[in-house]
């Protein structure tokens, strides 16, 4: 009965309808398109009229715009594209922050200028355009809230400086955006102007920054229609050359591929990768693994971190499935005196597409389709050392379907199928998952959630269905928020095949609420504080598992230093995952713990971000004691460096370490953690880049005090005499990445990169090494060394078209 009349309430039509800004913006026709140079002296632009009278957005709505600060704007298109003039007035300009930065690096120390187009005129989706005033561009996508800088599309942006400010033009070309097929378009637009020393930023069109979303404030843009745009082709061919050197055995590899793009219509776009190469992709943070979930990472390749938006929802897609490695491990497939010598760390993609976009009606629909070629481990035997080749993963065929209709200029219901087909008697699956997000016509409450169901085949056993729902009332609106939720999920629940799930079985309430301030006082721009309760309990059986209190503050200062902290209370937590074994569980004591942090104003050459947290166990000697720092230090505009150090120490800490079946076996341990890392970038302008990365992580779980326990079947555990010869749990874990880049975006879209990676791991059971001990046994380890050089070149098919047709 709760969910049908909240269901209700949200569909009701409110008295007082929320409606979008009255501001306009006419686009003109021109025969004649502007060469985007940022000087702004093309006759289209001379001729126009352009809109200027500018809001504040932050710190706060109040106030008005010096006309020393006025900005004006001027939009024209044709049918190739859609070109943008704006003229920034600075009393200043010889003041203007300009530090160098990358593509998509935009919220550096340089103002910027933004665009922020609807070509559909729907409050919810936008793609953002934006320009430094180094030059540095960067793009967005941003839908239902969520702004995404993994979307790249090909424009070009330019600026120029004088004695009255800057100014900013673009060329945004049809094949970066898509629209309905339509005579007149209906499109809106909004303007943002960001003021680094001023600490300001500006909107054409108001925003009020205590309800609804930014994309519900755009303006009207009128003008457009009879867009006749070329066809919408291009394509990314690349070339990779790498050669490796590892424990004195160098590898050399030519590799060559190719990305495209097709516009299906004006609405859909068709995006291909065809023999893809990510050896050049980021590499993971590993850590020292004690839990009982798999560690995961985040996704580093282009092709699935690029206008996934859609392929989203329902949280079904975990890209990191496709190309991970094999599903199989064959260890029933051992024969005597058989070990497995080598299991390959990925698969192979051999290629993928999808296809997306948006109908006029504001339906969504996203197909995406990836296929993986077989896998094989090596098993060896030990007394002959003959080997063999088992098959772990065969060819795999990965599928997403997404439909996602939106409506009322703030809201979504979605459709979402996956599925995973493995050749062979390997195991299949399948999830689906029925998504909403729905607001009232005031933007006052939201109610959210997703029920979803999951199938698996695994062939040689029973196949098995699972469920989980999520269910959320939120108020949105104001100064005072609050929420209040349930998850729901069954004991056979598993997406894991191309989603990701840690754990199934629970049954959880949460109940949250909140203050902000959205206008600056006298002492904080902002101020945050937050208070949220959850109550958790198994589905099956019926029992709880925990209880868990926790708030935090958050302050900003107007010179721009920021502070806060958190706090949580955890009641005695029966976790029935670190066993390992189904239907057992130990108990975690209650415990108290927190963390407080201060980040100063990067504005400054020298800024720097720190934070230290405690936790202590109420009936158990563990403590836990954590900080990190990070210092950063601006030498110019060119060079910015950030280092960052975290340690982790958690004395008196156990878990698992070895089961039998039916015994479950505990260990006490010391757990040490530091992790270095460095960030440094020299821009030699907003095209030319020299990077460097590096990371050192170092864990130690120390069980030298050989305290051991048996799980009881209450949770508790008894001190028990456990062997360590033969399953020694201690722990030295030490892993080296170093990255250095050299990239150069030499046009449009295309870009060359040289990369030299270095990396160094060891993982044994010397847990009595200190860090710099631990550091000198990791240098004696192999070392692998990569030089690669990867170019990629951006074709557009119709651009191609019109130089031959020049030139004959």
């Amino acid at each position: 009965m709760f969910f049908k009349n909240s269901l209700y309430l949200f569909f009701l039509v409110g008295i007082i309808s929320f409606g979008q800004s009255e501001r306009s913006l006419t686009a003109i026709r021109t025969e004649n398109p502007p060469v985007i140079d940022g000087l702004l002296n093309d006759e289209v632009w001379v001729g126009m009229q352009g809109s200027e009278g500018f809001f504040m957005y932050e710190p706060g709505n109040e106030g008005t715009i010096s006309e020393a600060y006025t900005t004006k704007v001027k939009l024209a298109y044709d049918d190739n594209a859609v070109y943008v003039a704006a003229y920034m007035a600075h009393p200043y300009p010889s003041e203007i922050k300009r530090q160098f930065s990358q593509r998509d690096d935009v919220f550096v120390q340089a103002d910027h200028f933004a665009v922020a187009l609807n070509t559909y005129n729907d409050g919810i989706n936008e793609t953002r355009f934006f320009v430094t005033s180094a030059g540095a561009i960067g793009d967005s996508k941003v839908s239902l809230g969520r702004q995404d800088f993994s979307y790249d599309v090909v424009f070009d942006a330019r600026i120029s400086f004088d004695d009255k400010g800057w100014y900013a033009e673009y060329k945004i070309p049809y094949n970066a955006l898509r629209f309905p097929e339509t005579e007149v378009q209906d499109w809106s637009v909004n303007f943002y102007r960001r003021l680094i020393n001023e600490n300001e930023t500006h909107t054409w069109s108001f925003i009020d920054r205590s309800q609804a979303r930014e994309t519900q404030y755009n303006g009207e843009v009128l003008g457009v229609k009879g867009i006749n745009p070329p066809i919408r082709l291009s394509f990314f061919p690349f070339g990779q050359a790498t050669v490796s050197n590892f424990d004195g055995e160098t590898d050399a590899e030519i590799s060559a591929g190719m990305d495209l793009k097709y516009g299906l219509s004006d609405s859909f776009t068709l995006d291909a990768t065809l023999v893809p190469d990510f050896g050049q992709a980021a590499f993971d943070n590993v850590r020292l693994n004690l839990g009982p979930f798999e560690q995961t990472f985040g996704e580093n390749r282009q092709f699935f971190i690029e206008g996934t938006e859609l392929f989203d929802r329902g949280g079904l897609f975990f890209s990191r499935r496709i190309g991970n490695g094999p599903s199989y491990t064959p260890s029933d497939k051992l024969r005597d005196n058989e070990i497995i010598s080598n299991t390959p760390e990925k698969v192979n993609l051999l290629n993928a597409l999808k296809i997306s976009g948006r109908t006029k009606n504001e339906l969504g629909l996203g197909f995406l389709n990836a296929i993986t070629e077989q896998t094989y481990v090596t098993i060896r035997d030990t007394l002959t050392g003959e080997r063999r080749k088992v098959l772990a993963e065969p060819v795999a065929n990965y599928n997403i379907v997404v439909m996602d209709q939106q409506f009322n200029k703030n809201s979504s219901i979605s459709l979402v199928n996956t599925n995973v087909i493995r050749d062979g008697g390997f195991r299949d699956a399948n999830a689906s998952a029925f998504v909403f997000n729905v607001t009232d016509t005031e933007n006052r409450y939201n109610v959210s959630g997703r029920a979803l169901m999951s199938y698996v085949n695994p062939k040689a056993e029973n196949s098995y269905l699972g469920f989980r729902s999520e269910f959320d009332l939120s108020r949105i609106k104001g100064n005072f928020r609050w929420r209040i939720g349930h998850d729901f999920a069954n004991t056979t629940f598993d997406i894991n095949d191309l989603g990701l799930v840690f754990r199934n079985n629970f049954n959880d309430f949460v109940a949250g609420i909140s203050y902000e301030t959205f206008e600056p006082t006298k002492r904080f721009n902002k101020m945050r504080f937050t208070l949220t309760g959850r109550h958790q309990r198994l589905y099956k059986p019926n029992v709880k598992t925990a209880n868990i209190l926790e708030t935090s503050v958050f302050f900003v200062k107007p010179s721009r230093f920021a502070f806060g902290g958190n706090m949580n209370y955890v009641s005695d937590n029966d976790d029935y995952f670190e066993p390992r074994i189904p239907g057992r569980f130990v108990t975690f004591n209650q415990n108290l713990g927190g963390r407080v942090w201060v980040s100063s104003d990067y504005r400054r050459k020298f800024a720097y971000d720190a934070g230290i947290g405690y936790r202590s166990y109420f009936e158990d000697p563990q403590r836990d004691v954590f900080f990190d720092i990070s210092p950063r230090f601006r030498f110019s505009n060119n060079l910015l460096v950030i280092w960052r150090s975290d340690f982790s120490f958690r004395n008196k800490n156990f878990g698992y370490i070895d089961d039998d079946g039916e015994n479950v076996f505990l260990g006490q341990r010391n757990v040490s953690e530091i992790e270095n890392s460095v960030t440094a970038s020299y821009n030699f302008d907003a095209f030319k880049a020299l990077d460097l990365r590096f990371r050192n992580f170092w864990s130690a779980a120390d069980y030298r005090e050989e305290t051991f326990f048996i799980l009881k079947e209450d949770g508790t555990r008894d001190l028990f005499a456990y062997d360590t010869s033969e399953n020694d749990p201690n722990r030295n874990f030490n892993i080296w990445n170093l990255d250095i880049s050299f990239r150069w975006r030499f046009a449009p879209g295309s870009e060359a990169t040289l990369l030299y990676r270095n990396q160094l791991f060891n993982q044994d059971n010397a847990s009595e090494l200190a860090y710099s001990e631990s550091l000198e046994q990791l240098f004696k380890q192999p070392m692998q060394n990569t030089l690669s050089l990867r170019i990629t070149y951006f074709l557009d098919v119709s651009t191609v078209r019109s130089i031959f047709q020049t030139t004959s």
